[in-house]
């Protein structure tokens, strides 16, 4: 089954489908406010993404310290924020996005 990546006006889907019909409606359906922008059939069946373009080039992973500190802060927000402001020296939006983030995720 090929992998597609599917581009809406806020989202990129990558998803397995048997065909360009298929993959445009995983992205209706999950999405269907949205405009689809660009699909693209991948020519392999694996996505990789460089940590670098994220952003993520440092030695710790952002990740797991906000994992840490929702352990920590035994799921308080607030809490894990300021654990991980301390723990990294981010600022608070920063903290923020990378605990809500996790929280999301069910660390």
């Amino acid at each position: 089954m090929p992998l597609f990546e599917v581009e809406t006006d806020a989202h990129i889907i990558i998803t397995w489908a048997d065909n360009e019909g298929s993959a445009t409606s995983v992205a209706s359906d999950s999405y269907p406010g949205e405009n689809i922008v660009r699909l693209t059939k991948r020519p392999r069946d694996s996505w990789v993404i460089s940590k670098g373009v994220l952003g993520l080039t440092s030695e710790t992973d952002p990740c797991g310290v906000a994992r840490d500190c929702l352990a920590k802060a035994a799921g308080d927000k607030v809490h894990a924020i300021r654990l991980y402001m301390q723990e990294t020296g981010n600022d608070l939006e920063q903290a923020r996005r990378a605990i809500e983030s996790n929280m999301v995720m069910g660390w």
